[in-house]
């Protein structure tokens, strides 16, 4: 690898994080994240859009969720977007302000210059969805909150989050954390 080579695919990976502004549409809000840090946004079901045709989650290419678990994201979606820098980890939990409201949350990554925004996703490196469970799982408990995990080894991508109410909830406030490892 030459030495402008080199410099140039520093100076890509040190503007990734800045990459997080641009491109997306407007009904997706930008999170900028810092490694080592927890970002809290406020957010909420009303600020989402519809989604009533979830068959991008349950294709193989995407693979976020189950076509049997529909119903637990037929609510609106608001959608965030940031960037997961190389070598990092990042959790992504949504709490609800009234515990009683049933909240699901699905997080996707893409390629670092792909804004493809759901229903729209032909398809991505990896999805992860949480929801209310539909029985108990052994040596665990669930609470109100809901959280999944994204990694990044070799390669920075582009992450969209989608906050979405269950069973056809269009209402209801929730903080949404970014933790950054």
């Amino acid at each position: 690898m030459t030495k402008h080579t080199c410099i140039l695919a520093a100076l890509l990976i040190a503007a990734a994080g800045s990459l997080v502004l641009a491109g997306w549409p407007s009904h997706v809000t930008p999170v900028t994240i810092e490694k080592g840090k927890t970002v809290t946004v406020a957010g909420a079901l009303e600020q989402g859009v519809a989604m009533p045709d979830l068959t991008w989650a349950s294709r193989s290419t995407t693979a976020c969720f189950p076509a049997t678990q529909n119903l637990k994201f037929n609510g609106r979606h608001v959608l965030y977007a940031t960037v997961l820098p190389v070598r990092s980890i990042l959790t992504i939990t949504v709490i609800p302000d009234d515990p009683s409201v049933d909240l699901s949350i699905y997080a996707y990554s893409i390629g670092i210059d792909n804004y493809s925004v759901v229903p729209a996703l032909g398809s991505c490196v990896s999805c992860e969805a949480e929801h209310k469970w539909d029985r108990p799982k052994r040596g665990k408990t669930q609470d109100h909150t809901r959280a999944v995990k994204l990694n990044a080894v070799g390669a920075p991508y582009n992450v969209v989050v989608g906050v979405a109410g269950a069973n056809g909830r269009t209402s209801g406030s929730f903080k949404l954390e970014f933790t950054l490892e």
